[in-house]
């Protein structure tokens, strides 16, 4: 896979050098180009912004440079079909960016960056680039930052992982939070190591029995509790048939039920006055 990122900061991107991005670059899985958005600039100041047309506070990031930039990116290394690149511009006001996103972005051979600062960039580049290449505006949580490259080191980590041979064990992510399939609406369990006892706090035993059957439902009730208690919305979204008979019943345990009321408003379970065991 190529990335390219365009950025006023590019020492922000120091970070893609180390873990298991740095080692995937080391070892030419990842190939990450970092490009200075103010090489593109036409003044002595190295100008990136201006005032807003409409008034209002902040700054808007230039047409010019960004076009140029892009442009002189697409020209190094554009290949029709099947080197299509995608466009990344990392916002707020983006779609949320998801597991689900992450994995089909991981199939991608060229992702192309736009971290932004002030109050973004000119409408005008993401409209223009929409017309040679698919465009995801994505958004890493509902909060604002000073700029988009964390947004980046994040997108980056975290479609890079699933690329084949970056993770020593390939199978480290098929029980990932998220992860396609069985995980796609909850979140993991908890997890231990060596030794079982710590300052006097035991492992549970069904991870020392060596019942293979017996953990994966001890894991998979795990992560029913753990998405019930930290993000219910995902089982209200849930369709029933996303869960087995074990399933229902932890749900039941837990406090929940099947609502046949509410597929109209996109929920399927509701909470009930069940009480957890």
């Amino acid at each position: 896979m190529r990335l390219d990122v365009v950025t006023i900061f590019p020492e922000y991107l120091e970070p893609l050098n180390v873990s298991l991005v740095g080692k995937a670059r080391a070892r030419g899985q990842l190939d990450v180009q970092v490009h200075d958005l103010r090489g593109w600039t036409r003044d002595r100041h190295h100008t990136v912004d201006d005032t807003p047309y409409g008034g209002g506070p902040g700054m808007v990031m230039k047409t010019e440079p960004w076009g140029d930039a892009l442009d002189g990116v697409l020209a190094d290394g554009y290949e029709a079909g099947a080197r299509q690149p995608c466009l990344i511009v990392p916002t707020p006001s983006g779609r949320p960016f998801t597991q689900e996103l992450a994995v089909a972005l991981s199939e991608r051979p060229w992702l192309i960056f736009t971290p932004a600062r002030y109050e973004g960039i000119d409408r005008r580049v993401v409209d223009e680039y929409a017309t040679r290449m698919p465009v995801h505006e994505v958004s890493i949580g509902d909060y604002v930052l000073a700029g988009g490259e964390a947004a980046v080191l994040v997108v980056t980590e975290a479609v890079a992982r699933l690329l084949p041979g970056v993770l020593g064990n390939a199978e480290s992510h098929r029980d990932d939070s998220f992860a396609p399939g069985a995980m796609a609406s909850l979140l993991e369990g908890p997890v231990y190591t060596k030794p079982p006892e710590w300052r006097g706090r035991d492992i549970p035993d069904v991870l020392l029995s060596g019942h293979h059957g017996k953990i994966a439902r001890w894991r998979r009730d795990e992560a029913l509790r753990r998405t019930t208690a930290h993000r219910p919305d995902l089982i209200e979204r849930c369709a029933p048939a996303a869960f087995d008979k074990k399933d229902r019943e932890m749900l039941s345990i837990l406090g929940w039920t099947p609502d046949p009321e509410g597929e109209r408003l996109g929920r399927f379970w509701r909470r009930t006055e069940a009480v957890e065991e």
